[in-house]
């Protein structure tokens, strides 16, 4: 019966569009309880059958709506399953060893530098584009996998090496598909994913998870970024890092973005910042989760709100995050005034657009980054629509 009572309140849950937290703080208010005797852990608890609602169970239909009766009846026929990580893994073993382990030792300190080289990488990244480094990432991916392989290691050394590769699959797969090498991005991914699955790094591949769901959703495969990007926030669950789970957010917020889906996108947003403002609370975030912050959040509800078009919500929050951006980041610096841009047009305010898209189109040429690229042919698609306008009909005979 308990499984039942759970599936059900998840199944009136998601169809509200709530988060767990939010479940939680309608059935307190509608119970008429002061604080939180009811948390985000215990809706998990209730929908998973851990916990019985018992005495909750008026309240939590209450909250949603629902009589009783709808919470306690048997399940209708199964829906297809959401797919899950593993469903995601590579089709072989690209990890399995080479025969008997017989290859050099590997220690410790071989784990340390291959962590340096990864980071150095991700740091790379940061300035310079994908165009540039790809071959560099490639390289030292190869290299890590082989050591992997064909060295000698106890299982701690074999599960540290696991972890860089892992890592090194996301920063990896990062680049190529910035490179506009989707297929080859999507396999590294994989890999990544394959690696820290093995090493059991549940946060690791919430992240590649992710970092996969926003290429499928910037390359027309949006419903299978929704899926992927809610089966990574799934994977990793409410015990995760608060930085971990609010990137996890922003890419579910995005792939609903991408496919349209406003009121999924909206929610997603918020429960993101609500996840932010855990940090600290629980787990420590890993090293490679440094750039989540707030401003990577305002960064990412003003590109939401550009996507859905509604400048009015997007115009501030652009100007405000680029008053603060480092301008060596040129390819970010690029793309998010390439937002301006658009969000600027959207505003119907051509001339003004005008101006962002000349900035745009200067930073970009000397960027090695399908992605900047691709983002110029956007602004300049927009702007079509004020062609009779001077400015813009010199900005697009001068782009042609």
């Amino acid at each position: 019966m308990s499984g039942n009572i759970g599936a059900n309140i998840r199944r009136e849950r998601r169809q509200r569009g709530w988060s767990q937290a939010r479940l939680a703080r309608e059935v307190c208010r509608v119970a008429g309880v002061q604080g939180e005797p009811v948390g985000r852990q215990e809706v998990s608890r209730w929908e998973t059958g851990k916990r019985t609602p018992r005495g909750w169970l008026p309240f939590i239909a209450a909250a949603l709506g629902v009589s009783v009766d709808a919470l306690t009846a048997p399940q209708g026929p199964a829906e297809s399953p959401l797919p899950t990580l593993a469903d995601y893994l590579p089709a072989d073993d690209p990890l399995a060893p080479l025969g008997a382990r017989t290859g050099r030792r590997i220690g410790m300190e071989q784990v340390g530098d291959l962590q340096q080289r990864v980071h150095g990488l991700r740091l790379a990244d940061d300035v310079l584009a994908g165009g540039d480094l790809i071959r560099p990432a490639l390289r030292e991916l190869r290299s890590a996998v082989m050591l992997y392989r064909e060295g000698s290691h106890t299982g701690e050394v074999g599960r540290a090496l696991l972890r860089q590769i892992g890592e090194l699959g996301q920063i990896a797969g990062w680049i190529a598909s910035d490179a506009g090498q989707h297929s080859e991005a999507e396999q590294i991914y994989r890999l990544g994913l394959s690696a820290a699955r093995q090493a059991e790094d549940h946060t690791l591949a919430g992240n590649l998870a992710g970092s996969l769901a926003y290429q499928l959703s910037n390359t027309g495969r949006e419903v299978e970024g929704i899926r992927l990007a809610r089966a990574a926030l799934d994977a990793a669950g409410t015990d995760a890092p608060a930085k971990a789970r609010a990137l996890y957010l922003d890419r579910v917020a995005w792939a609903h973005t991408k496919a349209g889906e406003v009121q999924p996108a909206i929610w997603a947003l918020g429960e993101a910042s609500e996840a932010l403002d855990q940090d600290g609370a629980g787990s420590e975030a890993p090293a490679y989760l440094y750039w989540v912050d707030s401003g990577e959040l305002q960064v990412m509800e003003s590109r939401v709100y550009t996507e859905l078009r509604r400048p009015l919500r997007a115009v501030p929050l652009l100007r405000d995050v680029l008053s603060r951006y480092d301008a060596t980041h040129t390819r970010e610096l690029a793309l998010y005034l390439s937002w301006l841009a658009v969000a600027l047009s959207d505003a119907n305010e051509p001339e003004e657009a005008v101006a962002v898209a000349e900035r745009v189109m200067s930073l970009s040429a000397d960027v090695a980054s399908e992605r900047t690229a691709e983002r110029v042919r956007i602004v300049l698609a927009r702007l079509e629509e004020f062609h009779d306008i001077p400015d813009v009909r010199a900005l697009l005979d001068g782009a042609a």
